[in-house]
């Protein structure tokens, strides 16, 4: 896919040189940010599966606010975050971890999301060199809200799978209480 998004940009460049276009300049700039939208987004998730400093599920940033929940029901989040796909699914398998561990890589993509969100913003300072400001306004947005998408989803999951590890953990006292 790589390949493919810097031949698509090469051509397109070589395209637009030959013939300068509006149209052929919005299509350089749209598969060029795409281009760094992808390598971003591999990039952030590399650092922080490098760096693993350990999500806890409890801290402060990863909690549900009181407002969340009604929130996520208003955008009836339930049917349709499973058409999302799932960058590493074997990181959520029950079957290879515990809903502990599961608890930890959900938080872990949810940061990863959220530093993707904010990094969508930085090609807007290529409009300074290219024009065409609002190109780099709608692909930065639309890369932003993707993002934004999968933060929502990780926090909707998350409360379920932290019951599952409460019931998990009573299960285990109960199985070891003396009698």
């Amino acid at each position: 896919m790589a390949k493919g998004m810097k031949a698509t940009t090469a051509v397109l460049v070589c395209l637009y040189r030959a013939f300068p276009s509006g149209v052929l300049l919005t299509a350089v700039i749209t598969c060029g940010t795409a281009g760094y939208h992808f390598g971003v987004r591999l990039l952030v998730g590399a650092i922080f599966t490098w760096t693993d400093p350990r999500h806890d599920p409890a801290r402060l940033w990863y909690r549900l606010r009181p407002w969340e929940e009604t929130f996520y029901k208003k955008l009836n989040v339930k049917a349709w975050k499973n058409a999302l796909p799932t960058y590493s699914p074997e990181s959520f398998s029950p079957w290879l971890h515990s809903w502990e561990e599961i608890a930890r890589a959900m938080c872990r993509s949810e940061l990863v999301h959220e530093v993707n969100a904010v990094l969508s913003f930085c090609p807007l300072a290529a409009s300074i060199w290219f024009g065409d400001f609002p190109v780099f306004l709608i692909t930065s947005t639309l890369g932003a809200a993707l993002d934004l998408l999968f933060v929502i989803v990780q926090r909707f999951n998350r409360p379920r799978i932290l019951q599952l590890v409460h019931h998990q953990k009573k299960r285990e006292e109960n199985e070891y209480e003396p009698e």
